[in-house]
């Protein structure tokens, strides 16, 4: 896409709105127009507190205008204004070019409940903070009610003390097969699962380095996760190695959460979820996505239906107490009444948490093999899909508790958790709302250091990054770098507190 801009807007936020209409667009910098590609102008300029902006948009022999305008004031300083009119003026022009009129409107960023908090912040209702959103960000009255909805409920969750406290993710990148729409870093060859055992002995000393710091700076622990990839990849002995290796440096029994995502039916036994609750995991995810069973092959899931439902009988008769299933809205060849199926079939298991993500394309996905086959700016049955998903658990006693949203995702639709009350998922809030620092291990683990809030809501995030794949990581926990690891984590962290805190 040509995009050319003039007056005082961030280019990436006008590349992101120009995604939400024309996805998997490029945006080189040299080219011309052509009529093949679409094309972008548009300018902003301040006038009396007030921004206004235009924007041309080019398609072929077809030429749309927007105009759009917000003023200073309300909560909105001069480049917040100049970023509405500017957003404003390109789902004008956009939606009169292609028809498409996004549910989210010009709502962009990971975090859609963060302006419902700020509104919250600066005294709004819940009402008043969706009649904003609706107004200055046009997005539909069912999604400004969502954001807010999620933003009350994180902020009955969100504890002052939280702040003050921290929280620990352990990576576990490896997979018994790779799903065709998966883009983390996880590993699923024979050769590369043979790294498991040396990984395990890297990851042990990564894990020590990671709470000898947070001992050092005298921060409570409130929640353990460990992630992947699948965690239950891991033997029954492995899976006992990680979680006594945690246990050893933390007391379990004193965590508010301890988290093992099981994720894949077919890799869940009784034996290691025995083992699991022994070690004081109390809360685990087995993730089925859909229950259509054609689906399910053709994205690369080596298990079934049933697989599925006799996982989760396991993990009730081993007496974890909270248990989260995560599926997936808008999969390639999935109708809206196939997930509305699926939806209804794990209503009766009465799962704590229930996770409805949308389909995203991801750059390294295996399904991402035509673009023009996966990406689907309109997302009809996704978006129909989603809004089942929301009436049926809401209606079935379940809140909404957390949410994101991804580039590239279908419809430029949502991922949200819900839970029956009190079941809420602490460290997904503090994680996606940034309450406090996260503290991570394994490869591709990022640590991030959260500053609290500051009295105008900004913050300070530092971060920490392991090496990316495992063979990487090996080495740097390799015996001559362990002592340089240890001391360049618990140094930058003490620093940053001492800042900070």
């Amino acid at each position: 896409m040509i995009l050319k801009i003039d007056g005082d807007v961030k280019p990436y936020y006008v590349q992101t709105l120009c995604m939400m209409f024309f996805p998997g667009v490029k945006f080189p910098e040299d080219e011309e127009p052509s009529s093949g590609v679409p094309s972008a102008s548009v300018s902003v300029r301040m006038a009396d507190g007030c921004a206004e902006a235009r924007v041309t948009l080019r398609l072929g022999s077809d030429t749309r205008d927007g105009a759009g305008k917000c003023a200073v004031g309300d909560g909105v300083d001069a480049p917040h204004a100049r970023q509405l009119a500017v957003g404003e003026a390109f789902y004008r022009a956009a939606s009169s070019l292609t028809g498409v009129c996004p549910p989210w409107g010009i709502m962009t960023g990971v975090r859609p409940a963060k302006i419902a908090s700020e509104r919250f912040r600066a005294g709004d209702s819940p009402a008043q903070a969706r009649r904003w959103i609706e107004e200055h960000y046009m997005v539909t009255p069912q999604k400004a009610e969502l954001a807010a909805a999620v933003a009350d409920a994180e902020r009955r969750l969100i504890r002052e003390e939280l702040s003050r406290r921290c929280s620990v993710y352990i990576a576990i990148p490896f997979c018994p097969t790779r799903c065709a729409y998966c883009s983390f870093v996880s590993y699923t060859s024979k050769k590369l699962l043979s790294l498991i055992p040396s990984y395990l002995e890297a990851l042990r000393v990564n894990i020590r380095v990671i709470f000898s710091a947070i001992r050092s700076l005298g921060i409570p622990v409130s929640t353990v996760y460990i992630g992947g990839g699948t965690p239950t990849v891991l033997t029954a002995e492995q899976l006992r190695f990680l979680l006594e290796t945690v246990a050893g440096e933390t007391d379990v029994t004193a965590l508010e959460e301890f988290t093992l995502e099981a994720g894949r039916p077919d890799t869940i036994t009784a034996e290691k979820l025995d083992i699991a609750r022994a070690c004081g995991v109390n809360r685990i995810s087995v993730n089925t996505q859909t229950l259509n069973e054609e689906i399910l092959r053709a994205i690369g899931r080596q298990h079934t239906a049933a697989q599925f439902f006799e996982a989760f009988d396991t993990a009730r008769r081993c007496g974890i107490p909270q248990i989260n299933i995560d599926l997936i809205a808008g999969l390639p060849g999935e109708s809206a009444d196939s997930f509305a199926d699926t939806v209804d079939r794990i209503l009766p298991l009465r799962a704590e948490n229930v996770t409805v993500h949308t389909f995203c394309v991801k750059k390294s996905a295996e399904i991402r093999q035509s673009e023009t086959s996966v990406y689907d700016r309109v997302g009809a049955e996704a978006a129909a899909a989603v809004d089942c998903a929301q009436r049926t658990l809401c209606g079935d006693g379940y809140i909404p508790y957390y949410m994101y949203r991804q580039k590239n995702t279908v419809g430029n639709l949502e991922n949200v958790g819900y839970s029956l009350p009190g079941a809420e998922g602490l460290y997904n809030v503090c994680m996606m709302e940034e309450v406090h620092s996260i503290f991570a291990a394994g490869a591709s683990a990022v640590t991030k250091l959260v500053s609290p809030l500051s009295p105008d809501g900004s913050q300070r995030i530092d971060r920490i990054f392991e090496a990316k794949y495992p063979y990487e990581y090996l080495k740097e926990y390799s015996d001559g770098c362990r002592e340089e690891r240890m001391r360049s984590l618990a140094d930058f962290a003490r620093t940053f507190y001492q800042k900070y805190f």
